[in-house]
């Protein structure tokens, strides 16, 4: 009866020790998995080109910032202010003051923009990335949109705002693991003539998209 005892103690010991060395290796690539996944981000991080911009998030509201959010990034979507000669300042603060200046009006405006860019190339960060912006229309809920200013009425970006919108869309295509392909116009989603100058010219937006891509490998 005690051998009994014996062997039972005994198996039941090496059943113990067994499970423990399986809790440990269970733990052991836990630990592992997420030091490898935190790895991975770092990385990612590392690897995202650099990009000087300046963050004026709106205020909350139901105007320009309704603080719904964007779960999942499918696109890039390219704006013109359709305001010649006004700066990225002025056209954040346009989205900015929609609470007032709606007071009083029957047809209410909605419009805003992830991000502004300036006459000198300066990039205004309105909606943090993770909220939707009104500007896209049905695709407000799975893009980040830019709105370009332009000194006159052919809506052409200068240089300073077309090579500071190549980096951005660079930046955030690097960022969502987007393609060329995966930028376009407000036209492409509602046949708005915006961005204005390249709807008028096809050729130049096609010669964008190339750079875009170019540059996105490049860089990534």
């Amino acid at each position: 009866m005690k051998r009994r005892n014996y062997h039972k103690k005994k198996v039941i010991r090496c059943a113990l020790s067994v499970s423990g060395a399986a809790v440990f290796i269970l733990i052991a690539c836990g630990l592992i998995s997420v030091f490898w996944t935190s790895n991975q981000k770092e990385e990612k991080q590392k690897k995202l080109p650099q990009i000087t911009m300046e963050t004026k998030l709106l205020e909350p509201n139901e105007y320009s910032r309704p603080q719904l959010p964007l779960r999942k990034v499918k696109g890039v979507v390219v704006h013109y202010t359709a305001n010649p000669g006004t700066d990225a300042i002025d056209n954040r603060n346009y989205f900015n003051n929609l609470p007032k200046s709606n007071e009083g009006k029957e047809r209410k405006t909605y419009a805003s923009s992830h991000f502004v860019i300036g006459l000198e190339g300066q990039i205004i960060q309105c909606i943090p990335l993770e909220e939707i912006a009104y500007a896209s229309n049905d695709r407000n809920s799975d893009t980040i949109s830019i709105e370009c200013c332009h000194p006159d009425q052919t809506g052409k970006f200068n240089q300073a705002t077309y090579q500071a919108l190549k980096e951005l869309v660079v930046y955030l295509c690097i960022r969502y693991d987007l393609e060329a392909e995966d930028v376009i116009r407000h036209y492409d989603v509602t046949g708005k003539a915006c961005p204005l100058y390249f709807v008028e010219h096809e050729d130049e937006w096609k010669s964008f998209l190339a750079e875009i891509e170019e540059d996105r490998l490049n860089q990534s």
